[in-house]
């Protein structure tokens, strides 16, 4: 049997990781696009946390209602406004540093209500 008797092309890592749903390359998913916004109860949540993070504080932001392209513009304007890296994983926005008090004003300021979390 020869190769080409097999019936043509098994594997080819040209198009990189593809979606599960829709079979189309990941940069050019379709469903993607079709994710609905989290519904949640309006309040954007702040909080500090150290758990997991070698003692390092992390300010966490969680509950704003966007999508991921609007999460990512937003962490990006706590950052700046907090001076320190960060970023978006699941939904919840992480600001390196005890940042809270700066995060909850920069919040209000665009107009969200906002509820520090935690202790």
């Amino acid at each position: 049997m020869r190769l080409s008797d097999l019936g043509g092309l098994v594997y080819s890592t040209e198009a990189g990781r593809m979606c599960p749903a829709c079979r189309q390359p990941v940069a050019q998913c379709l469903c993607k696009a079709a994710k609905p916004v989290p519904a949640g109860d309006g309040t954007v949540r702040v909080s500090r946390e150290t758990k997991g993070r070698g003692g390092k504080a992390v300010t966490l932001v969680k509950g704003v209602p966007l999508d991921e392209a609007g999460l990512v513009q937003l962490g990006k304007q706590l950052k700046a406004a907090c001076g320190s890296g960060g970023t978006v994983k699941d939904g919840v926005i992480e600001v390196q540093g005890d940042h809270v008090e700066r995060v909850l004003e920069a919040l209000k300021k665009l107009g969200h209500r906002v509820k520090r979390a935690g202790g």
